[in-house]
């Protein structure tokens, strides 16, 4: 059972972590205020398979891949499992876990990314 997610272009200093997935899709946005990233006028979003056996492999290179200047994160989930990946730190969530939910998204804010982008929750589509 294969993950899937999103890994914004600019939120990596390392961007080699991309050859390593598979790109379905790539879509460019405008920043804009609401998003709280001045420092980027648009962002790329690749949408992103990851097999289920290099997974893990993956996110701890996606964690050591993120920008360490700005609060980013990252993720990709299955039906059953979800890993959301910070600098430096990976959660590995069963998505029936509020409370793991939880624990990442304080975690997140505690970096600084704004409350309503780590709207983490078993119940959340992408």
């Amino acid at each position: 059972m294969s993950y899937k997610g999103t890994i914004i272009e600019e939120s990596l200093e390392n961007k080699d972590i991309l050859k390593e997935v598979h790109i379905s899709a790539t879509r460019v946005e405008h920043v804009i205020e609401e998003h709280q990233t001045p420092w980027i006028k648009q962002w790329t979003l690749h949408t992103v398979e990851i097999s289920e056996d290099q997974a893990k492999s993956v996110a701890e290179k996606i964690s050591k891949a993120l920008d360490r200047e700005h609060g980013w994160y990252a993720d990709f989930k299955n039906k059953t499992h979800h890993y959301i990946m910070f600098r430096d730190k990976v959660f590995f969530i069963h998505q029936r876990k509020k409370e793991q939910y939880d624990e990442a998204k304080r975690y997140g804010i505690s970096l600084g990314i704004p409350e309503y982008q780590v709207d983490f929750s078993p119940d959340r589509e992408e």
